[in-house]
């Protein structure tokens, strides 16, 4: 036709190209749907898929309405259909039977679901399984066999290369599948991807489904499940020691989008026809990844399924046990409050590594432990003996070649000293390492340790320059390390900077809107990485911004909402003098004593003295609201006794609130003189921070005794 009559144009549709002269090939894409991070359910009808869906569906059931629970549904049908046009028109059709919430639970035997179309279609599309079995059926022979092996592929997709591990064998050559593949592609059962620096290929979901049936019928799944786990295994096995010298972007790019692939060969490794011992392998060498994404539930989830395994009689080295027990050590630091079994966990790696030999896990075990002493409370054990764990580290790591784990050493010390209320030589250490900063391009110490120590070493800096009296360097320190670990893109260590020093800082400054915005950053990132120990953080610095505010009663409840959150955990000493006081302003003076009297008791017990000075203030502040019989003086004491630690330990802001509350007092008592004579010089040794909270009150003060 085209010969005889050379002004006609022919428009033709076909799943593959008609392959004759003059042909012009376009590609016609599935109908757009909404991705996962779209920005709002209200706008997904400006997708073609979703607005097909509607209007099929109206068309079936004139009063078809949506709400947005409902929209979402109807987006998560789309999504899963892959915007296939037929499938979608398909189970439209099927919602007024089905209901679009049945529709979307049912689409895993998509298949049977999605059945009667028009009549006036033709036979094959009027199911989606008829459409598939006519595609497949024109298939060869060995294109079906690539294609149903291509299944055991996730949405993720693969490479080319990945494709000619898993799907050739004796019946189908590695060099024969690239051919098969681009057979596929060409006859739209394999969708070709290039948007990065490879081509990545897929089976939309429905073809997939489709092919993984074929692939068991064939009997086939076991042993290309086995290639499919061993050729990630492979890949994976190398990721660690890739990390160390490989730009952490790069390294990002080339394994994240294996995630799918790898959990895919997980799942299939720890089935009840799989091979737990290759699953074993590939979850050790699969942590770096998840620590480096904070994905540390999942991480959880998989190891512990790793070592149950191990226990259970897989053939699992001592090695893999070592390796498997510090991530879980990791992963339940931030997603659980079992204090004892995370401690246990950490010991048992510890014990490993030492049997072994292996100083980078000794290393890696006796920083979980050191950790887990401070961010738990001390419990039964002293700081002191969080101190030593930080100085073995130091003598394990000057052996090493590596500068850097020195510097974390001492960036250990340093905040072990800091607790201790060592706070000179605190600084001392800390600002070594921080002028020695060698943050090394790959990141190398986020999934080593879990968090960036570089920043870290500036959190404890920021806490120690506010306790100094620098309280504008301290936010800026703190404000600082915030950000670089956001550009960092690690959700642990941001939550590290908002938990540790950025809120408690902005609240000790007085500075309450700051301190509600970086609340808010902390409880929404932690709700969405699943950080528990951080969420639970976050709730009590919400409390503790509430009672600055008056809200008494939201504020407390919020407090013990985190609290309660810890679980078994004791609570961090930042807390329970923080409560004492919200408790006493409250008009709960009783409870407040109570609560201070625990501090004070919990900070002996320990050698936790950091804030040793504030504690006996508040207790002096709640005495006065007491009102018993010798308050007063009682009150004055406890005063003296804090301006004594925090003049002796360098605190100066712990100096200048007990200098304020003991100058009140004397006011109170006609002794303005005295007053002056001791608030004056406290406060004339500030050099910054004159808008701070704390000196505005110390001003108001001397200004009134004049």
């Amino acid at each position: 036709m085209l010969q005889t009559t050379p002004a006609v144009r022919v428009i033709a549709t076909s799943r593959e190209p008609l392959r004759v002269a003059g042909e012009q090939i376009y590609p016609v894409q599935p109908l757009a749907v909404p991705t996962e991070d779209s920005p709002g359910i209200e706008d997904s009808l400006r997708y073609g898929a979703v607005l097909l869906f509607v209007e099929r569906a109206r068309a079936a059931a004139p009063h078809f309405s949506s709400d947005a629970r409902i929209s979402a549904a109807i987006v998560g049908i789309c999504r899963r259909l892959d915007g296939i046009p037929l499938g979608i028109e398909l189970a439209a059709a099927r919602a007024a039977a089905f209901g679009i919430e049945g529709l979307a639970a049912g689409l895993d035997d998509r298949f049977r679901l999605l059945t009667g179309g028009r009549r006036t279609a033709l036979p094959r599309h009027q199911t989606l399984r008829a459409t598939l079995d006519w595609s497949y059926e024109l298939l060869t022979e060995l294109e079906r066999v690539v294609l149903r092996r291509l299944a055991i592929f996730p949405g993720g997709g693969f490479s080319l290369q990945a494709a000619s591990t898993v799907a050739a064998d004796d019946e189908v050559a590695a060099s024969e599948v690239v051919d098969y593949v681009a057979n596929l592609v060409a006859k739209s059962l394999v969708t070709a991807e290039a948007g990065g620096p490879r081509v990545r290929y897929r089976l939309l979901e429905t073809t997939r489904a489709y092919s993984l049936e074929k692939l068991v019928e064939a009997g086939e799944f076991d042993a290309v499940a086995r290639r499919h786990a061993r050729r990630y295994l492979d890949l994976f096995d190398g990721a660690e020691a890739e990390a160390a010298i490989r730009p952490i972007g790069e390294w990002l790019a080339e394994y994240v989008p294996r995630m799918d692939n790898l959990g895919a060969a997980l799942d299939w490794a720890f089935s009840a026809d799989g091979d737990a011992t290759i699953g074993v392998a590939l979850t050790a060498a699969a942590i770096p990844l998840w620590m480096l994404l904070s994905l540390m539930e999942e991480c959880r989830r998989r190891v512990e399924r790793a070592l149950a395994a191990i226990a259970a009689g897989t053939g699992g080295a001592a090695r893999f046990e070592m390796r498997l027990r510090a991530a879980l050590g990791m992963s339940l630091k931030y997603t659980s409050s079992d204090v004892p079994n995370i401690r246990a966990t950490w010991k048992k790696a510890l014990e490993i590594a030492e049997n072994l030999g292996d100083v980078e896990y000794q290393l890696r075990s006796l920083w979980g432990l050191w950790g887990d002493l401070h961010i738990s409370g001390p419990q039964s054990d002293t700081d002191n003996v969080a101190l030593a764990l930080a100085q073995r580290f130091y003598e394990l790591a000057v052996n090493r070649s590596d500068r850097n784990d020195c510097l974390i050493g001492e960036r250990m010390i340093a905040t072990s000293q800091y607790h201790l209320g060592d706070l000179d030589s605190a600084r001392r250490h800390i600002e070594r390492v921080v002028a020695h900063k060698i943050a090394p391009a790959q990141k190398w110490q986020f999934f080593r340790f879990g968090v960036d120590h570089w920043t870290a070493a500036q959190i404890a800096l920021a806490r120690i320059l506010w306790l100094q009296g620098f309280p504008d360097q301290a936010i800026q320190t703190a404000e600082g390390c915030l950000a670089e670990d956001r550009a960092n893109n690690h959700a642990i260590s941001v939550g590290q900077a908002l938990a540790l020093a950025v809120c408690p800082i902005a609240l000790f400054r007085g500075d309450l809107a700051a301190a509600g915005h970086y609340v808010k950053s902390l409880l929404d990132l932690s709700t969405r990485h699943t950080l528990v120990r951080w969420h639970a953080w976050g709730l009590s610095h919400q409390g503790l911004l509430a009672t600055r505010r008056g809200e008494f009663s939201t504020g407390l409840q919020l407090l013990r909402a985190g609290l309660d959150e810890r679980g078994e955990a004791e609570i961090p000493q930042f807390f329970t003098f923080l409560m004492a006081e919200a408790l006493g302003r409250a008009g709960q003076i009783a409870d407040g004593l109570a609560a201070i009297e625990e501090a004070i008791e919990q900070s002996e017990r320990t050698d936790e003295r950091w804030a040793i000075a504030e504690m006996l203030r508040i207790k002096g502040e709640l005495l006065l609201l007491e009102g018993a019989r010798n308050a007063a003086a009682a009150a004055e004491d406890y005063f003296r006794q804090a301006l004594d630690w925090a003049h002796r330990q360098g605190a100066l802001s712990w100096e200048l609130r007990a200098a304020t509350s003991l100058a009140r007092l004397l006011s109170d008592q006609d002794r303005s003189a005295d007053a002056t004579a001791l608030l004056q010089p406290v406060y004339d040794r500030f050099t910054e921070g004159f808008v701070t909270a704390d000196l505005r009150t110390a001003q108001a003060l001397l200004n009134a005794f004049c």
